[in-house]
């Protein structure tokens, strides 16, 4: 099944700014072959790490995953007093409120509510970034 996100307009222009690669859908497809994902993330990964630590005038920064950065976005939607349920949603964990017997009869798909937590999400990266120019 599908996991639909409500993307917030900034995220919408990173996206729109990576190049698209003909006969493909996927957004960062394989080089020379577009019906796999990335190969090589974990070096390109590495690289953009280390692009952090060269713009922020820093010997080496903590180590992070993407994983890392899934924790950050569900932390910092509590933070702003996102429902856990809209959290998850977000996430698309399976949990008690989605999963077993709960998930049989809730078919809520928390369109309206995924679009406004992550258009707080995008405002809350705004004000961090703009706290650090």
């Amino acid at each position: 099944m599908a996991h639909i996100l409500p993307l917030s307009s900034a995220a919408q222009e990173v996206i729109k700014a990576i190049p698209e690669f003909g006969g493909t859908e996927k957004l960062m497809p394989a080089q020379g072959n577009g019906a796999n994902g990335p190969i090589g993330f974990s070096k390109a990964q590495a690289r953009y790490r280390t692009a952090i630590d060269v713009a922020l005038k820093r010997e080496s920064g903590p180590h992070w995953t993407l994983h890392d950065i899934r924790r950050t976005v569900a932390t910092g939607l509590q933070r702003l007093g996102v429902r856990f349920e809209v959290t998850e949603a977000i996430l698309n964990h399976i949990s008690e409120s989605r999963g077993g017997i709960a998930g049989v009869y809730q078919r809520h798909d928390w369109k309206i509510e995924k679009r406004i937590a992550l258009g707080a999400w995008a405002e809350e990266l705004e004000r961090i970034v703009r706290c650090h120019d």
